[in-house]
């Protein structure tokens, strides 16, 4: 699973910062300035910034129709879009010249710490939207279609967030890993290239990840319609 994260500093002495901390750090204010930019400056005529914007919205917002219908959709919106942004943000950090060739700065997602940390927060979440549409339901898909079933969909309900975030983890180290090795190499060229093939393939594993939690999401709140 690749080196252990070098701690850059703690603080109080029981949270270890590390280049991967502090990518997120970037990460949270980027988007929290890139957010508060477009809330101020919304126009009837929008100028290119939020014309961006506002498609990237629109897309994703029929992306999450498409899976989850259009009440659902509206409904966790907020938390799927979320997911997908910081990802994608997160994914698209490694291409930055210099990230992970420091210990100071490196791709949250190429950590396993943060993917389980994002499986931990989706697992959570799926919990919730299961009881928010009644408690018998939530417990009553886990007893069918019989109770004998119970161990295996209990056990299946910690195993999906588990999968995100290894298969978030495995793909994301693992294109780091051969992004580094091409470059020791084959310093020119061929690195370039794959960094080219790393902007459709870092978009790729949001989408996964975001798409998966959405199917898990209507499955857990399938009863509430």
């Amino acid at each position: 699973m690749g080196e252990p994260s070098t701690v850059i500093f703690s603080i109080f002495g029981i949270l270890d910062v590390t280049g991967e901390v502090v990518a997120m750090w970037l990460i949270l204010a980027a988007i929290t300035i890139i957010s508060l930019i477009v809330r101020r400056n919304l126009k009837e005529r929008p100028g290119v910034f939020q014309n961006i914007i506002e498609t990237g919205v629109e897309y994703l917002d029929n992306f999450f129709e498409g899976l989850l219908g259009r009440k659902k959709s509206r409904q966790y919106f907020t938390f799927l879009a979320s997911l997908f942004i910081f990802i994608i943000f997160g994914n698209y950090s490694g291409l930055i010249p210099g990230v992970g060739l420091t210990d100071y700065v490196k791709a949250p997602t190429a950590s396993l710490s943060v993917t389980l940390g994002l499986g931990i927060v989706t697992f959570l979440f799926l919990q919730i939207a299961g009881l928010k549409c009644g408690v018998k339901h939530y417990f009553k898909r886990f007893v069918s279609p019989i109770c004998v079933m119970l161990p295996l969909l209990i056990l299946d309900e910690f195993i999906k967030p588990a999968s995100l975030a290894l298969r978030l983890f495995g793909n994301v180290f693992g294109e780091e890993m051969v992004m580094e090795e091409l470059y020791h190499l084959l310093p020119i060229g061929v690195p370039l290239i794959m960094m080219v093939l790393s902007l459709l393939f870092c978009a790729l594993q949001a989408l996964v990840f975001t798409m998966l939690t959405s199917i898990y999401l209507d499955e857990a709140t399938e009863l509430e319609e």
